[in-house]
């Protein structure tokens, strides 16, 4: 990563990410964008037991949806799950098991899925940062076996549920920390080179917008999004990155308000009449680059991504 990347990123974050960036933004927000319900409509929220896919799913079933959660520790997505029908009124929320590390376990789940249920909005919500290079138990490198390798899995296999019906979406919680990253093809499972938790996590996130726009050319029935949270104070960057969050825990915004844009993309008709396959911050598409930070990748390279994601898939179905 280039030090002028990390300056102009850092300099846009603190304008733009936090939570009064976020308040700066909202004020250009339609509110009746939000004012839905949706019963009958069906929701799969992976990650759904905290943070900011906790957050979605209890907005998502006070409107009305059906939710299921796939969540990988049982005892406190059993905890949500109480909390959500309690706070919503709603009992239609569901419970999968899924450690989306484990490929052959979503192979499993999608197959099960399909048998049982109807879908129509996915959203990609599950992350992994971890900060020592780790391996799974099929060997694969944790960060990309969960923020890559799985979102590829999940998606692409819940595709033929998605498309049977009317409205399908699929967004993907990124993160802004892609823009200093420049998809690399070469060393998926960060092999080659000193292991930074922080840029690999990063490098997925930028993985996942390039499937995503991917996605979108290939399947024009689906409505294909990703989306920068903003700098959010979740469990989740409280336990990756305690430094940071220590460092700007009173600038951080708010769990509901880093969900804001993934419930818009989820929920709003003014979502859908986006084209398919934008990068989204606060309700708006925004580039995926920043400027002439040199991390735009080739065709051939996008391809290579999903050749090998593809390949690794199927040796795992």
């Amino acid at each position: 990563m280039s030090l002028y990347r990390s300056v102009v990123w850092f300099a846009k974050g603190l304008r733009e990410y936090t939570k009064s960036g976020y308040e700066s933004a909202s004020k250009d927000f339609v509110p009746h964008d939000l004012e839905v319900q949706v019963p009958g409509r069906v929701f799969l929220v992976t990650g759904g037991n905290s943070g900011i896919g906790k957050a979605t799913a209890l907005e998502i079933a006070k409107r009305g949806g059906t939710v299921h959660l796939v969540c990988r520790d049982q005892a406190r997505a059993e905890d949500a799950r109480g909390e959500i029908i309690q706070e919503s009124g709603n009992q239609n929320i569901f419970l999968h098991i899924v450690d989306l590390s484990d490929p052959k376990q979503i192979w499993k789940f999608v197959e099960n899925f399909k048998q049982e249920h109807k879908l129509h909005v996915l959203i990609n919500n599950a992350g992994c940062m971890v900060n020592k290079r780790e391996l799974t138990e099929d060997g694969l490198e944790k960060n990309f076996a969960t923020n890559t390798l799985g979102v590829y899995i999940l998606t692409t296999g819940l595709i033929p549920v998605l498309e049977k019906e009317h409205d399908p979406r699929v967004i993907t919680v990124s993160s802004g920390g892609m823009l200093v990253q420049k998809l690399n093809t070469n060393d998926l499972q960060s092999e080659r080179t000193p292991f930074d938790g922080t840029m690999v996590y990063a490098q997925n996130k930028r993985q996942q917008v390039v499937l995503t726009e991917q996605w979108a050319r290939g399947h024009p029935a689906i409505h294909f999004s990703s989306m920068h949270p903003g700098w959010a104070d979740t469990p989740g960057v409280r336990q990756a990155m305690p430094g940071f969050h220590a460092r700007f825990r009173d600038r951080l915004r708010s769990e509901a308000q880093g969900a804001d844009t993934v419930l818009w993309l989820a929920l709003s008709s003014a979502a859908a009449a986006q084209p398919s396959g934008c990068f989204f911050q606060d309700r708006k598409p925004v580039s995926t680059h920043l400027p002439l930070a040199r991390t735009s990748s080739s065709p051939a390279e996008e391809e290579k991504l999903i050749e090998i994601l593809e390949q690794l898939a199927q040796t795992f179905k």
